[in-house]
């Protein structure tokens, strides 16, 4: 088994490597490229100028030749004018030639100074369109890579601690947002609103339904958390799913682009290509959700004192995937929560509550910030509705009840107060 082993890793690094230097070719011949045609634009450009400016130059010089001549002809009419002899003006006259029109003035056609902007438009319009490019086929690669996985795939967690070691911060859209969303904390929120929001014109944006997608695309493992307030459908789509339009083939749950928990007040239900599964368990405003990309696995959970699966998808997903919210009814909002232990410095008393007001947090704890992880404490806001609020800290495996050494320690700080 130890040489089998060993022998895998022989060829994982070998086929590694092999990647790598072929990708940097590969990624060298888009450069040369991207190069060679920026230097056939750049010569095209310096070409049309030579061009334009020799022309320019010639009927100018014609202009100058008539210009000089109108002044010949000018002098000789003042000249004539000057002539007291009537015989002697009839006499001089016929000599002078006629004037003609102009034939070079009337070929200038006077334009916008635009000149070569179309080009640096034309340029853009690449740029934006490579850009497009190469961050879906990012998100391809990406999706590849995540599937070289040589052993057995891990399971689905048991735990919140196990599932949040899957936490990624997520993050809305606002060129998919309804304009009657209105997206706050750094774009992790959103609000339905009353009123249309300013956003500008994009053909990513949804036009008839209140829904909005995250930035960015989802592959591997990732699990995230909503906080809801009202009814709200928390899905997963495809990037594909249509945006205009008021069909089923835009609606989150309706459609085989998409998945939906839709969450009501009086109970919840599960949706994907239109097909609907009611679903009965413990009613939350904290939604946790699990994706498990390669092994084609989606769970939604009801996150509070304990977490409870709603519902559970095993499909074969062909496609990233992208997190989404449809948020009904004025006042509803929805928002992502991302867990960051890295921030934790939780060193005495004096706790800021998270956000999660009025549940036990199991294995979490916040000194200064919301969101810090600390294994062996959980805490529960006893004033619901504010972000200051007096909390106890508690061993877990206690009853959800203020308790330290048997007497409750108010967040606030007290003598004896421990050292976290």
């Amino acid at each position: 088994m130890w040489k089998l082993l060993q022998q895998e890793v022989e060829a994982i690094n070998h086929s590694a490597d092999k990647t790598v230097e072929d990708s940097e070719k590969i990624f060298t011949e888009l450069i040369r490229l991207i190069q060679k045609r920026s230097s056939d634009v750049k010569q095209q450009i310096r070409s049309q100028q030579e061009t334009e400016v020799s022309r320019v130059k010639e009927l100018q010089e014609k202009l100058e030749q008539e210009i000089t001549e109108l002044k010949r002809k000018d002098a000789e009419l003042k000249q004539l004018s000057n002539t007291e002899d009537h015989n002697q003006f009839l006499h001089n006259y016929p000599s002078l030639s006629a004037l003609s029109e102009s034939t070079h003035s009337s070929s200038i056609n006077i334009r916008p100074l635009r000149y070569f902007e179309d080009v640096t438009a034309a340029v853009s319009e690449l740029r934006d369109k490579l850009q497009d490019i190469l961050r879906d086929t990012w998100t391809n690669i990406s999706l590849t890579l995540t599937e070289v996985e040589v052993l057995r795939p891990e399971p689905e967690p048991k735990s919140r601690a196990g599932f949040l070691k899957y936490s990624c911060e997520i993050t809305l859209d606002p060129n998919t947002a309804h304009t009657w969303l209105l997206l706050s904390e750094e774009n992790r929120k959103v609000t339905m609103m009353d009123q249309h929001q300013s956003y500008s014109s994009h053909s990513d944006r949804f036009t008839d339904y209140s829904q909005v997608l995250s930035k960015e695309s989802l592959t591997g493992r990732c699990y995230w958390e909503v906080e809801r307030r009202g009814r709200v459908s928390v899905a997963v789509a495809y990037k594909n799913i249509s945006r205009a339009g008021r069909g089923n083939e835009c609606i989150f749950g309706r459609n085989d682009k998409s998945w939906a928990l839709d969450c009501y007040p009086n109970g919840s239900r599960f949706g994907h290509n239109n097909i609907w599964t009611s679903i009965s368990g413990p009613r939350s405003s904290r939604v946790g959700v699990y994706l498990d990309h390669r092994a084609g696995l989606l769970s939604f959970y009801s996150v509070s004192e304990t977490m409870t699966l709603l519902h559970r998808v095993q499909t074969t997903f062909t496609q990233p995937l992208h997190a989404g919210l449809w948020v009904w009814g004025t006042g509803s909002s929805a928002e992502f929560w991302a867990w960051t232990p890295g921030l934790c410095r939780a060193s005495a008393w004096g706790v800021i509550c998270p956000r999660v007001l009025g549940l036990w947090v199991h294995g979490w704890i916040c000194s200064g910030v919301d969101g810090c992880r600390r294994d062996l404490w959980a805490l529960r806001c006893s004033s619901p509705g504010l972000l200051h609020c007096r909390c106890w800290v508690v061993p877990l495996g206690f009853p959800p009840a203020p308790f330290w050494g048997g007497h409750g320690s108010p967040c606030g700080g007290s003598s004896g107060a421990p050292v976290l």
